[in-house]
């Protein structure tokens, strides 16, 4: 899959997305350290894997995931870019797959993966990750 030609404007927005500390990923740090959580930041949970958490709690096997909207395909707000459709349903279709192939893997080892969709409250998500605690 090789990359596609974009305009500058385009190329240079890209190339500005965050890989951590988005808006919602610090939302929920902060909600979970308010509420005496403490965890690992952009962390693979298992040595050799080269897939990286956004939050890691590794006594309880808990691997928490902040996905983007756009990047993830969430079901309620994906877009679907008109330039360059194909290479780009591809490319996040894989995503996707990826995502579900880092979920089997982790629970093949016994960990419990958490997925925040970006538009969630923070106050929910941290809800989640509790409750996936224990």
């Amino acid at each position: 899959m090789g990359r596609p030609v974009t305009d500058a404007a385009t190329s240079a927005r890209l190339s500005k997305q965050r890989r951590r500390d988005t808006k919602p990923e610090v939302a929920l740090r902060q909600e979970l350290h308010r509420r005496g959580l403490r965890y690992f930041v952009d962390r693979a949970p298992l040595k050799g894997m080269r897939r990286r958490a956004d939050l890691v709690f590794p006594r309880r096997k808990v691997a928490v995931f902040v996905d983007g909207c756009f990047w993830h395909s969430c079901p309620i707000h994906a877009t679907k870019p008109r330039n360059n459709a194909q290479w780009w349903a591809d490319k996040l279709d894989a995503n996707v797959a990826r995502d579900r192939d880092t979920d089997d893997r982790l629970a093949a080892q016994g960990w419990t993966v958490v997925r925040v969709w970006e538009h969630e409250p923070a106050s929910d998500a941290a809800d989640r990750v509790v409750h996936a605690l224990g």
